[in-house]
């Protein structure tokens, strides 16, 4: 029988003891310096024994496995003096800094040489901890092949709502076009490792619904609304129904980032800029049908949960009147909406983060997948999000809401999978 370690012996001991010791430091001087106040300090102090007593367990079993798993956490804790030097070295920077371990010596050269480099609020919590998901989506099980619509529920569909639906081409002769974005590398921000799975599992879905996947990758925002604007100009929209435009990437508020993008010189994709293309004005192939677009990018560095809230936002819009009212009659044309048909899915509320798990991808569109692989063959486009969005309802570690935005879609859209 193994003898009971002694705390002198115990390395988990020591190094909770040398974690202690230097945060307290640290927290002395912030409350000292009013950086933290008494209520910050003890939220701080409830999430850092969580972190810790799950940490106990995670060595714990590390010690267990191979020597190789050894090397590779013990590794990752060696890195963390030089990642605290990496986000502490500037504190005249406008954001804060990034925090990366480099695969490699010739990589941490070239990513230590600006002084810029950073995570911009929250991009580093697109996290891959293996920590406790909504209960939703725990408790559901995954639909592992996409359902089918029968032949008669689609022809009575189709012709009992044949003015509330938007008209869905017959498969022969249709030529549905769907864009993936995904950046995986950054040049300052962290790399999105893992998100090969979101990739596969998504053009999957999208061709089994019946769209050709153009994919593209590791785009700067020119280079991003470039290819929009030749996808947008595809001939094969003119014999389609609907299109797909998905994204995956880091983001802010403002938008979807690009590969170069960093607080003092950002690269970013905005929404408007999206919208403008496809509207009906810039891209009349699709006039008049629905233009989907899924993005899976943080929207702020919040968690997006709340203990008490009392206080009520207040909204305003501003109206350039002057144009409005230069506004003209003209009986030679016919009046129509600059944007219709548009309906954007978001990973998460505004300023807040959008969790991505290990090797299993994100968990906004793994449960989008899963609810258009069971539900979409009788459930029209919006009550299939509201569902996402259901089982994300109920807060666990990690936390955030899907968010259905910019509806302008006068009708409701059924993919008919199978037809």
């Amino acid at each position: 029988m193994a003898a009971r370690r002694t705390h002198e012996r115990d390395p988990i001991y020591k190094i909770k003891g040398l974690a202690k010791d230097m945060l307290d430091g640290v927290f002395d001087d912030l409350v000292e310096k009013n950086v933290l106040n008494g209520d910050e300090l003890l939220k701080i102090g409830e999430s850092a024994s969580f972190i810790l007593n799950k940490a106990e367990n995670l060595v714990e079993n590390f010690l267990e496995k191979t020597d190789m798993a050894g090397k590779i956490f013990a590794g990752h804790i060696a890195n963390s003096q030089e990642q605290l030097s990496l986000q502490f070295s500037n504190d005249e920077d406008d954001g804060p800094q990034k925090i990366c371990t480099p695969s490699s010596p010739s990589e941490s050269k070239r990513k230590v040489e600006d002084d810029e480099m950073e995570v911009n609020a929250g991009l580093a919590h697109e996290s891959h901890l293996m920590l406790t998901a909504p209960h939703g989506i725990q408790s559901s099980e995954v639909q592992d092949t996409l359902k089918l619509c029968p032949r008669d529920q689609f022809c009575k569909i189709k012709t009992e709502r044949a003015k509330e639906i938007y008209p869905v081409m017959e498969k022969e002769g249709r030529t549905r076009l769907a864009l993936i974005i995904c950046n995986k590398k950054f040049d300052y921000l962290f790399d999105r490792d893992n998100a090969d799975t979101d990739i596969l599992n998504m053009q999957e879905l999208l061709e089994n619904l019946g769209y050709s996947v153009v994919l593209k990758e590791n785009l700067t925002a020119q280079e991003m609304e470039t290819e929009l604007m030749q996808f947008a100009g595809r001939p094969e929209h003119q014999s389609s129904d609907s299109t797909f435009l998905v994204f995956m990437s880091h983001g802010i508020l403002e938008g979807i980032c690009g590969v170069k993008h960093r607080n003092k010189k950002p690269d970013v994709l905005h929404d408007d800029t999206i919208f403008k293309i496809f509207n009906n004005s810039n891209c009349r192939s699709l006039r008049n049908k629905p233009k989907i677009l899924i993005m899976q990018a943080c929207r702020g560095r919040y968690n997006g949960t709340i203990w008490v809230s009392t206080s009520k936002g207040i909204a305003t819009a501003d109206t350039d009147e002057e144009r409005v009212l230069s506004c003209k009659w003209n009986n030679s044309i016919t009046k129509a909406h600059v944007e219709t048909d548009f309906i954007a899915f978001k990973s998460s509320t505004p300023h807040n983060i959008s969790w991505k798990v290990g090797k299993t991808g994100s968990l906004f569109i793994s449960k989008l997948i899963d609810c258009f692989k069971k539900y979409c063959w009788c459930y029209h486009l919006e009550e299939i999000f509201r569902k996402v969005q259901h089982s994300f309802e109920v807060p666990g570690e990690l936390t955030q809401m899907p968010t259905i935005e910019r509806v302008s879609m006068t009708r409701y859209f059924y993919l008919f999978p199978g037809n």
